[in-house]
């Protein structure tokens, strides 16, 4: 399969050309093409086995390309071993020297480049501001909590500036509500220094908060490349879709297709959409509609020709800011509803209670199988 994403040729900081690597008969990365702009953060987003681990080792020179090359700042990076490339990778596990304190990690890499005492101290000086663990200057890693240790590699990284800043999975070590704390302290550091980056996870939230593009990958390919809001409000195909998020998919055929709207029939009811696709009426396609773009009511609305289906509440989850509940449609299926509660005293809806479910027209995203 053949995927190309440039940005735009004059734009390109880094450009991957028609890049491939394969283990015996197996693609792991399979012909890839993108350009990544100076200063952005770019996420390479899949889950295990898609290749976006290859990838990004492909990048740093580990991996040796099947075919292919790879462009950094115009100049072809593929025959330069790991150690000249200008760009840093930082590792999930850390990699940090148990034996040296936080300072000594930071100006390990220096110190290895020859860089003078007076230069790599005021370097390390400002990777600690920068980081602030300028009191934890002197601690092992193992005195250090997991975001501190996540901070000191990084600033390990930063303090060789590189040109391009690699990342596998950079938060995967970390508990849950540390990881979100550390994602928007992740970014404002990259952000602040302006080097260009490449993350890798399979952490559809990490990468949506953290990255200003993604590109989501499946068996070696890139399915789509888009900001994270195209990518969650328009995907490209039932995968992004249903691996982005919570979605709630709708299978039918496409009766009515104008300019302007088309309506597909699927066995809960008809669905109105407020664009046309120049489609063949007939042909077999999806709705993909997002949960919190779902309302619920008790009373019927007043047109349920479209977009209004009957349905019985399963059960519900209370999340405080907001509810999830499940609802089997009289058509036989389930789906999942997000209701937000911008009021103290929302209504609540009970197990076993029937509702209607509604939708707008431009909150359906019509998907051709």
């Amino acid at each position: 399969m053949t995927a190309n994403f440039a940005y735009g040729a004059s734009k390109a900081f880094v450009r991957i050309d028609r890049l491939t690597k394969r283990f015996g008969d197996v693609a792991a990365v399979d012909n890839v093409s993108l350009d990544i702009t100076k200063g952005e953060i770019f996420a390479l987003l899949g889950s295990s086995g898609c290749g976006k681990s290859t990838l990004l080792r492909m990048l740093a020179g580990f991996e040796t390309p099947s075919e292919g090359n790879i462009s950094l700042e115009g100049v072809s990076v593929i025959n330069m071993p790991p150690h000249q490339r200008p760009m840093n990778m930082m590792f999930q596990s850390y990699a940090l020297f148990p034996h040296l304190t936080v300072t000594e990690n930071i100006a390990f890499g220096l110190k290895r480049d020859g860089m003078p005492k007076a230069q790599i101290n005021a370097r390390v000086e400002e990777m600690l501001n920068m980081v602030q663990l300028k009191r934890y200057a002197k601690r092992k890693p193992h005195q250090l909590s997991g975001g501190q240790q996540q901070r000191v590699a990084l600033a390990r990284c930063l303090a060789k500036q590189p040109k391009l800043l690699l990342l596998d999975e950079p938060l995967g070590a970390l508990d849950r509500k540390l990881r979100e704390q550390t994602q928007f302290e992740l970014v404002n550091i990259i952000k602040a220094v302006g080097v260009t980056c490449v993350l890798v996870t399979h952490d559809q939230e990490e990468a949506m908060t953290m990255a200003d593009r993604i590109a989501v990958m499946s068996e070696g390919s890139f399915i789509q490349v888009g900001r994270p809001h195209e990518i969650y409000e328009t995907p490209s195909s039932r995968f992004v879709a249903d691996f982005i998020g919570k979605v709630n998919l709708f299978d039918g055929v496409l009766v009515v297709d104008e300019p302007d709207h088309c309506e597909i029939d699927t066995p809960q009811g008809r669905f109105f959409v407020g664009h046309g696709i120049t489609g063949t009426i007939g042909m077999s396609l999806s709705v993909a509609l997002r949960p919190e773009k779902i309302g619920l009511q008790a009373e019927a609305p007043e047109d349920i020709s479209s977009n209004a289906f009957r349905g019985t509440v399963v059960d519900s989850g209370y999340y405080g800011s907001f509810s999830v509940y499940r609802v089997d449609l009289a058509g036989g299926q389930r789906i999942q509803v997000a209701i937000t509660h911008t009021e103290r005293h929302d209504e609540l809806y009970r197990r076993g209670e029937e509702v209607w479910v509604t939708c707008r027209s431009d909150a359906l995203v019509v998907l051709i199988n």
